[in-house]
């Protein structure tokens, strides 16, 4: 899960979500509460753009509970689904997942409460995007479990946005319990979601879907499927959709690939140059590009645990 933040978490005025809730239960009371769930969907990139990480991980959830109260009166609204889906993974793993990473060398105990709360987010994003794809295609989850080509085949690219959400939080939860036999059998679920939306849209936000290949490819030994080579694939094209605007995909080739190969030159490399992007360039990326660079920084002063000399 290397793709995060890109602002489409937004948080409604307080008073304007008791007004919606409290109108009668009317086609007055759905209109508003469907306009704002249309402005929170839409909300653009005021979080993305955003130069203060923990101001806007603070935020977050006030914004996400917000979407889960309007979804509870809108259980359809493709808008507020694709919020919740995107915003719960994102918040996992900003916030929650990459935190028990910097704390666990000291709090051990706190770092695996924070990962098996990070897992509940990301299943709970992946439950709200299987509910996105329900809406145009009703039975979706169960066909998707007998038949995932099949279950597929009518997507267009308007889905790619829902294929892509809940592969990379369906993904995500998986890593995090490789020890459940139930999510790991899932993984080809997962693979045929994200391999479809690859096929519907490579370009979709700036090469999110390469870089989730790219750490899917890298991030498996060869014996269970995995290769450098495909991975390196991805990262190149991740790096050349992005015009190298992007510091996650370097992160995680760097943290994937050259780490199992114990290429130390090519690791730190790799973390210079995340470290070398100007996040003022990329405005919408902003904050995606902060969160990263606070890992390249992580993962550089762990080089010495990291390669074996």
């Amino acid at each position: 899960m290397r793709r995060m933040l890109e602002g489409r978490i937004g948080a409604a005025p307080l008073l304007l979500l008791t007004l919606a809730l409290a109108l009668p239960a009317c086609s007055i009371r759905q209109m508003a509460i469907n306009s704002l769930g249309n402005a929170l969907a839409e909300a653009g990139d005021s979080y993305g753009s955003d130069e203060d990480p923990e101001l806007v991980g603070a935020a977050i959830p006030f914004g996400l509970k917000t979407i889960e109260s309007l979804l509870a009166e809108a259980p359809e609204h493709e808008g507020l689904l694709y919020a919740a889906v995107s915003g719960f993974a994102q918040y996992a793993y900003a916030f929650v997942e990459q935190d028990a990473d910097f704390v666990e060398d000291r709090d051990y105990r706190r770092a695996t409460e924070l990962r098996e709360r990070a897992r509940k987010l990301y299943l709970r994003a992946r439950d709200y995007g299987l509910r996105g794809l329900e809406v145009d295609f009703a039975g979706f989850r169960g066909r998707l479990r007998d038949d995932p080509d099949a279950a597929l085949a009518k997507t267009k690219r308007e889905h790619v946005r829902f294929l892509y959400w809940t592969g990379a939080a369906w993904a995500a939860a998986t890593s995090l319990a490789v020890d459940d036999p139930e999510l790991t059998a899932d993984q080809f679920q997962v693979e045929a979601l994200v391999r479809r939306a690859l096929a519907l849209d490579e370009d979709f936000e700036d090469g999110a879907i390469h870089e989730f290949f790219l750490a899917w490819e890298g991030g498996r030994p060869e014996a269970a499927g995995g290769s450098v080579e495909r991975a390196r694939e991805h990262f190149e094209r991740a790096v050349a959709i992005s015009d190298g605007q992007r510091a996650f995909p370097f992160v995680s080739f760097a943290e994937t690939v050259s780490v199992a190969r114990q290429n130390r030159d090519e690791f730190e490399d790799l973390l210079q140059q995340a470290l070398a992007i100007d996040v003022d360039v990329k405005p919408s990326a902003r904050l995606a590009n902060l969160i990263a660079q606070e890992r390249a920084r992580w993962l550089l002063d762990r080089s010495d645990e990291l390669f074996i000399e």
